[in-house]
């Protein structure tokens, strides 16, 4: 008998058991899910994706092409991790010298955006609907809605929780496109009910 699973997997992708992985979730060609990968309801995990055991994937995460999750990393609910972006574990890896006792935590916050080819380093928080860009090499604390570009990656901006740059500004800042206002305090940027 045939066991009924509630999520899709393409028949190239290599699950291993025990994971758990919600309903509504797709995983596409030669993606490798290891043993103990909690993924939530409703995910995209694109091909060629590697999710390692002890790592969780929020409900509603997309997973573009070609990323690779290791061990310690956290995505919150409505993450997307954009094609070929790398998270670390090690901070000082070494072919010869055995780390896996080393691996550091990394926590994406909800609805943040990994953008295409960035580098995400290990131990740190990316904020809730963070935008981090294409190509940014993340290697510090990263605060709710901000906007990161470049090579270290530093904070140029504020993001709408949909997404768009906040025009910059003193006191409140309305988003362009959602009108959802923002307020910057102390160098975080606050939601205005």
């Amino acid at each position: 008998m045939t066991e009924q699973k509630d999520y899709f997997a393409h028949e190239s992708a290599c699950i291993d058991e025990p994971t758990a992985i919600g309903a509504g979730t797709s995983i596409w060609h030669f993606c490798h899910i290891m043993a103990g990968a909690r993924i939530g309801q409703n995910c995209n995990v694109g091909q060629n994706v590697y999710i390692d055991g002890a790592v969780t994937v929020g409900n509603g995460c997309k997973i573009q092409n070609n990323v690779s999750i290791y061990k310690g990393v956290t995505l919150e609910e409505g993450v997307f991790c954009g094609p070929s972006m790398v998270f670390t574990n090690v901070v000082n890896p070494r072919a010869f010298i055995e780390r896996k006792h080393e691996f550091r935590e990394t926590r994406v916050g909800k609805g943040a955006t990994l953008g295409a080819n960035s580098t995400i380093v290990c131990g740190i928080d990316i904020g809730a609907y963070a935008l981090i860009g294409a190509g940014s090499v993340v290697t510090r604390e990263v605060p709710d809605y901000a906007l990161v570009t470049g090579v270290p990656g530093r904070r140029t901006g504020w993001v709408c929780r949909c997404g768009v740059k906040l025009p910059a500004g003193d006191g409140e800042l309305a988003c362009p496109e959602c009108s959802d206002r923002y307020r910057e305090e102390a160098g975080q940027l606050v939601s205005i009910a």
